[in-house]
């Protein structure tokens, strides 16, 4: 598995002005995003699928890893059709590929995840905190997003959070924790001070006017702190 931290692109058919999401991923990778996450709310998950798996071929390339948001059975079709069923055996069976599956805290709760999902499928989750986030890391998940914390315009019914509520959570787990909601260019700087591993984005890429671009800005700022500098 590769290193889950740095700078998370989100991408949302809604969000990308109306271009091809799979040409805004591509362009997201180019600019540094280390992962992916495919968040489709709208349309049925068998027209999302052949988009999915575009994605998801773009990140085995790249070496990066895509979660899924919400949907464990477009990740368990999309591994399924890299070519590895889970509970399959290795031998004779390719290497488990990047990918898992993002959690909110309506969706299918991490522990029911955990129990159905081969666990070459990591689990991340969305939390507001310190408690959801001890919650979410002792039932399996991998990262924890904390947030809103700026005020997001790509979701709603989403609850505020601040920078200093990510450097509690960041202070309570062992697990790379995110920042999301309302993050650019702009706050970014102000996430990764409070402790964060990374930023997650939705409209600061999918809805720039160069998405390649806009994430190398992004991953140029949060690998400065990460490098310590």
């Amino acid at each position: 598995m590769s290193e889950i931290g740095g700078l998370y692109v989100i991408i949302d058919p809604a969000a990308c002005r109306g271009r091809d999401p799979v040409a805004v991923a591509r362009q997201a990778l180019e600019g540094g995003a280390s992962l992916l996450q495919w968040r489709d709310k709208v349309r049925e998950k068998g027209l999302q699928l052949p988009e999915a798996r575009s994605v998801f071929d773009l990140c085995i390339r790249a070496g990066r890893m895509l979660f899924v948001n919400d949907h464990a059975d477009l990740a368990l079709a999309l591994l399924i059709g890299y070519g590895r069923v889970p509970g399959a055996g290795s031998s004779g069976a390719r290497r488990a590929p990047l990918l898992g599956v993002h959690a909110g805290q309506k969706d299918l709760p991490v522990a029911a995840l955990r129990r159905i999902l081969p666990r070459s499928i990591a689990i991340g989750a969305s939390t507001n905190d310190v408690a959801e986030a001890r919650r979410a890391v002792a039932d399996g998940a991998a990262y924890v997003a904390v947030g809103d914390i700026f005020g997001t315009r790509s979701k709603t019914g989403t609850r505020a959070a601040s920078p200093q509520r990510l450097a509690e959570v960041r202070k309570a787990v062992d697990v790379p924790v995110f920042g999301i909601g309302g993050i650019d260019a702009s706050n970014a700087r102000r996430v990764m001070e409070a402790g964060a591993d990374g930023v997650a984005v939705i409209s600061a890429v999918c809805g720039a006017k160069d998405p390649r671009a806009a994430a190398a800005e992004l991953a140029e700022i949060v690998a400065r702190y990460r490098r310590g500098q």
